[in-house]
């Protein structure tokens, strides 16, 4: 395998590593107590300040552009609003304080291979190209955390992000858009309850693109995906895992950073539930 190949394959092995670590800021008691604390009530104006606020004290459209999959009147239930409890300097703060105290508790043993896997994807993002990239760009600009388990869910955050400003790309680029695709999904690999409701689609919204991939052999009558359906995902996915390469050309230290990573992912995966609308599996299996 040459390396460019050898980085795909990187790329699509460690997004479930990485994305639970992430993920700590929605589904961890510490980090949803933080933004309810800042006066934040309820889960989604949370949601959408903290993650947001890289941006600034934005409105609905780039938030709607770059999260993709949410529903417009979903997203501008919360912003702007949200920017006159807290500003966006403020969320900034709540959201790290929250994640740095979520993956403390999560991790508590395992401080060495904390530091280890923090110093490691710090290195990964550090001078690493966010073009096209808006979500990861704004996270990437952020001053680096000192403290470890900060700095590793930082360090999570900016790949991540860069991983999904790559896949909204590729959706783009599929023609799909922010409703079609978790159509799509809930004919493939995840039940409909776990994606419409937390994407704030209505049944309208969510049957029209069901009856528009019928027309295009996408999803049959019963709304399961056909063969069709199923390659397109495969490519947008395909696509995505390239756009997702470039942190790990090159393989220097990628086993030391999957050997630290691995255990704190399977710890830090207690916090979620399975199934979730993010998608990511168990990593404990």
């Amino acid at each position: 395998m040459d390396r460019e190949a050898a980085a795909h394959v990187t790329a699509r092995a460690l997004w479930p590593l990485l994305e639970p670590v992430h993920a700590v800021t929605y589904f961890a008691l510490e980090a949803r107590s933080a933004f309810e604390e800042a006066g934040l009530r309820g889960f989604w104006r949370g949601y959408f300040a903290g993650r947001a606020a890289p941006f600034g004290a934005v409105g609905p459209a780039p938030v709607v552009s770059s999260f993709f999959s949410f529903a417009p009147p979903m997203v501008a239930r919360a912003l702007p609003s949200v920017w006159g409890t807290v500003t966006a300097g403020e969320a900034l703060e709540v959201r790290l304080r929250g994640a740095r105290d979520a993956l403390t508790r999560l991790l508590a043993g395992r401080e060495a291979q904390v530091e280890r896997a923090a110093v490691l994807l710090a290195g990964r993002i550090a001078g690493l190209g966010c073009g096209g990239r808006p979500l990861a760009a704004a996270n990437a600009a952020l001053p680096p955390p000192d403290e470890p388990p900060a700095l590793l869910w930082h360090a999570a955050t900016v790949l991540r992000e860069h991983r999904g400003d790559g896949h909204v790309a590729a959706l783009v680029a599929a023609g799909l858009d922010g409703c079609e695709v978790l159509v799509l999904r809930a004919g493939t690999d995840l039940p409909r309850a776990e994606l419409q409701p937390f994407r704030g689609w209505s049944d309208e919204e969510w049957d029209a693109a069901a009856a528009r991939f019928v027309r295009r052999g996408l999803l049959a009558d019963d709304g399961t995906a056909t063969e069709a359906g199923r390659r397109l995902l495969a490519g947008v996915e395909a696509a995505t895992d390239r756009a997702a390469a470039r942190p790990w050309e090159d393989p220097t230290g990628l086993d030391d950073l999957t050997a630290a990573l691995a255990p704190l992912t399977a710890a830090a995966s207690a916090a979620l539930r399975f199934p979730n609308p993010i998608g990511v599996p168990d990593p404990r299996g």
